[in-house]
C-alpha cells in the first residue's frame, strides 16, 4: 500500500516505516508528546486513577495528574515523503512493564523523557534501553516552573555515556518534539553504523 505524496507526474513513494518509543516516568508527558506531534487522531488507552492504585502511584510533583495509561500511546508522524515514524508510548508505572517487551520489539530507537524535578523517575527507563542495545536520547520536557539545567549536567546526573544526546523540548510544541524524534533517528543510524564497522585488532 502507498501512502507517500508525491509530485504531479510523479509515481507514489513508499515510505520506509520506522518504530519509535515514547518512554519515562509516571506523568512525564509521554501522551502529550506523542499527541502533540501525531498527523492522525492518536490512540490512547488512559484510565482514571483509582483509590485502589493510589499507593502505587507516586502524584508528587503531578498532583493534578488524573489519569493514567495503561497499555500505550500510539500515534504517527510523516518526517518525509519517505520517511514515516509509528510512535508507541510505554506506560509509565512499575505494574505494566511487562508491556514493555512486546512494544520495543523492532523499535529502531526511543525518546526517554525526563522531567528534571523527579528525574529518579526515568533511570528505571534508561537502564532499559542500555540493558537491550536499543539507541535512545533523552528528551528534557521543560515544565513551568521547573528549574532548567544545562544538557551536560543532565547527562552527569543520569551517568549517560557521552555520545547519548541530551534534547531540551516542551511536550506540548510540535516543532520541539519534531527536533527531539529527528535526534533519535539520527542517533540510531549513527549506532548502526558504528556497529557495522569491522573490528579492528
Amino acid at each position: 500500500m502507498m501512502f507517500g505524496r508525491s509530485e504531479r507526474g510523479k509515481p507514489p513513494v513508499e515510505p520506509v516505516t520506522l518504530k519509535i518509543l515514547v518512554a519515562g516516568g509516571f506523568g512525564v508527558g509521554k501522551t502529550t508528546l506523542v499527541g502533540a506531534v501525531s498527523e492522525i487522531k492518536p490512540l490512547r488507552t488512559e484510565e482514571l486513577l483509582s483509590e485502589a492504585g493510589r499507593p502505587l502511584d507516586d502524584t508528587r510533583g503531578v498532583e493534578g495528574k488524573h489519569t493514567t495509561t495503561v497499555a500505550m500511546d500510539f500515534g504517527r508522524i510523516t518526517l518525509r515523503e519517505d520517511l514515516v515514524l509509528y510512535l508507541f508510548g510505554t506506560p509509565g508505572q512499575d505494574r505494566f512493564w511487562f508491556l514493555w517487551d512486546e512494544l520495543a520489539t523492532g523499535a529502531l530507537g526511543a525518546v526517554v523523557l525526563a522531567d528534571t524535578r523527579r528525574l529518579e523517575d526515568c533511570f528505571a527507563a534508561v537502564d532499559y534501553f542500555e540493558r537491550r542495545s536499543i539507541p535512545f536520547v533523552v528528551g528534557v520536557n521543560c515544565f513551568e516552573g521547573s528549574a532548567r539545567y544545562p544538557a551536560d549536567d543532565v547527562r552527569q546526573a543520569l551517568d549517560l555515556d557521552s555520545d547519548v544526546p541530551v534534547l531540551l523540548c516542551d511536550a506540548r510544541e510540535k516543532d520541539t518534539v519534531k527536533e527531539v524524534l529527528i535526534g533519535v533517528v539520527e542517533h540510531a543510524v549513527a549506532v548502526g553504523a558504528r556497529r557495522r564497522q569491522p573490528a579492528t585488532t
